[in-house]
């Protein structure tokens, strides 16, 4: 009985050293395998045979103890060893690796699987995949923010095209302290003009096919179209300009065509005059008929208005200059134009010009005007914005009014009106006023951008897939989401480098990395088996020794039998 029980014995220890050695093969054959976690066998004692009981020590008698042989070893369990192995960089960008407990989230044809194999590619729809799983994760929405809310493929569509309007502009630079206060604008005026139907000095409501100079004829008829040429403003040239008398050009144009007041609007516009910044500012008929140009201060605002820049129907057989002009009065005072482009909605460039005037000095600081012009203003009015700026004695800022402006952008197709913020604080855009000898701003960034395609991507350690543009744009397009087990032994794996849930497993927190104890993401990497291959072999040398060992106990048992048959012939 002894014997045959030994034989038993030996057996239960060469099938647990035959088991150990299965595991130890399984993961030598898996040490190159991406993410593997390496598999460890235990054993307990499989059941023990009671000789006698033990008995309790009574009077002069000692106590006895229970007499017990053991029948064998069995598996207690095969675990795998969850810790991180070694992260080994790829340099592609589809490779992720997770320095931490999570686990990838993929689907599966519908099925949700769990993965540490960060071997990402992108499939024909811009999906990243592993062997057609879909990896999991947040969207974003239009404006490129994460929506934390169900999971969804993330999607990655190189080549797609984007375009960003421009809501901010930051500026850096210093005014000069030190300049001369403006006082006065530019100031030019035509000869008197009269109106024919009355014979009395040209107003306001007076046809412009009506207007005529100290001569008897006419100046404009319907049709005639006026161009309004090489004006310069702050010695630029402004661009050219055309007028058709007898179109209605403003709300303020008559049923029988179009007034002296169209025509002053229109100049008002294009010269870009602010009357805000300068009550007196402005194109204006005075009571002698004479047209006024009143320019804002500040020596960078100077209108030259001249004879030459008014031409009657320019490109016909016989054009005609039908005003005469004479220049009075410059702009003066402290003052500086910077020009920067901004991107609407479509990502079409737009060239805007800030200046900035010097208008006050009291004991409290200086007090800047600045104007917002632009061209590509889809109205005729060149004049976007205005507002002051206030600093202390220490040339800092005390105060920004109107910090934002509006430029309009109506039948391009673009969002319109466009709101743009000026800034003029902060890490990236700081303006001072301190005496110089001259003024100097600019346009240190704008967060808007032409159209560009998307060339590549990246991911971050929390996960972020962010796209890299053509026109340098940086775009968030998803976040790869982790999956967290409070128990991960319990996860049984489906082959492939999957993982299941399991009732044991409990059930999966999605989080992103970098919370919950998930780990880090590291873009363009992927984590090595974590076999060791050094304890695996001294494991299979031990295995082996066991197998050995156990057989001898079998082959032992087997000629002690022989000898004990022998024995009854």
């Amino acid at each position: 009985m002894g014997l045959t029980t030994a034989l038993y014995t030996g057996l239960s220890g060469m099938t647990t050293s035959s088991e150990a050695i299965t595991v130890t093969g399984n993961n030598i054959a898996n040490s190159n395998t991406t993410s593997f976690k390496a598999g460890r066998i235990a054993f307990e004692t499989q059941i023990s045979q009671t000789i006698r009981n033990g008995s309790a020590p009574s009077g002069d008698i000692g106590g006895i103890n229970p007499s017990q042989v053991g029948l064998g070893v069995r598996t207690s369990g095969i675990t795998r060893n969850f810790n991180t192995g070694s992260i080994n960089p790829t340099g592609v960008n589809t490779d992720l690796a997770i320095e931490g407990n999570g686990f990838f989230v993929l689907n599966l044809g519908g099925v949700t699987r769990y993965t540490r194999d960060g071997s990402f590619q992108l499939d024909a729809n811009f999906n990243l995949v592993r062997n057609g799983g879909l990896v999991q994760g947040y969207g974003v929405d239009d404006s490129y923010d994460v929506i934390e809310g169900p999971l969804g493929n993330i999607t990655v569509p190189i080549g797609d095209g984007v375009a960003e309007a421009t809501s901010e502009v930051r500026f850096a630079g210093n005014l000069n302290a030190g300049g001369d206060v403006a006082t006065i604008g530019a100031l030019a005026t035509s000869g008197p003009l009269t109106d024919f139907a009355t014979s009395l000095a040209a107003t306001g409501t007076t046809l412009l096919t009506n207007l005529r100079d100290s001569g008897s004829s006419t100046l404009f008829t319907t049709g005639d179209v006026l161009t309004v040429t090489g004006v310069k403003k702050g010695g630029a040239s402004l661009p050219d300009k055309t007028f058709e008398i007898g179109a209605s050009n403003t709300t303020d144009s008559t049923a029988n065509g179009t007034t002296l007041d169209d025509l002053l609007g229109f100049l008002d516009d294009i010269f870009g005059i602010d009357p805000n910044a300068n009550a007196t500012a402005g194109v204006t008929v005075d009571s002698s008929g004479q047209i006024v140009v009143a320019g804002n201060s500040g020596s960078v605002n100077n209108l030259e208005v001249q004879t030459g820049n008014f031409i009657v129907n320019a490109g016909g057989a016989s054009p005609s200059l039908p005003f005469t002009f004479d220049q009075s009065q410059t702009a003066d005072g402290e003052s500086v134009r910077t020009t920067f482009v901004a991107y609407d909605s479509l990502g079409t460039p737009l060239t805007i010009d800030l200046t900035m005037t010097l208008v006050d000095k009291t004991t409290s600081g200086t007090t800047w005007r600045y104007d917002v012009q632009s061209e590509d203003d889809t109205d005729v009015d060149r004049v976007l914005g205005s507002g002051t700026i206030e600093f202390d004695n220490d040339g800092q800022l005390l105060t920004q009014t109107n910090p934002s402006f509006t430029i309009n952008r109506d039948l391009t197709g673009a969002s319109s009106p466009q709101l743009v913020t000026m800034a003029i604080t902060g890490p990236e855009g700081t303006i001072s006023s301190l005496t110089d000898t001259q003024s100097r701003i600019s346009a240190t960034s704008q967060n808007g951008s032409s159209f560009g395609t998307l060339q590549s991507f990246s991911v971050t350690e929390d996960g972020l897939v962010v796209g890299v543009y053509s026109n340098s744009l940086l775009r968030t397009l998803g976040q790869v989401t982790l999956a967290m087990f409070s128990n991960p032994q319990g996860l049984v794996e489906t082959g492939g480098n999957l993982f299941d849930v399991t009732v044991n497993s409990g059930t999966p927190q999605i989080v992103t990395a970098g919370s919950g104890g998930s780990g880090r993401v590291v873009g363009g990497a992927l984590e090595l088996s974590n076999v060791d291959l050094s304890a695996e072999f001294i494991n299979l040398i031990s295995a082996s020794t066991g197998f050995s060992a156990s057989s001898r106990v079998v082959t032992t048992s087997d000629r002690l039998i022989q000898e004990l048959l022998a024995t009854a012939r």
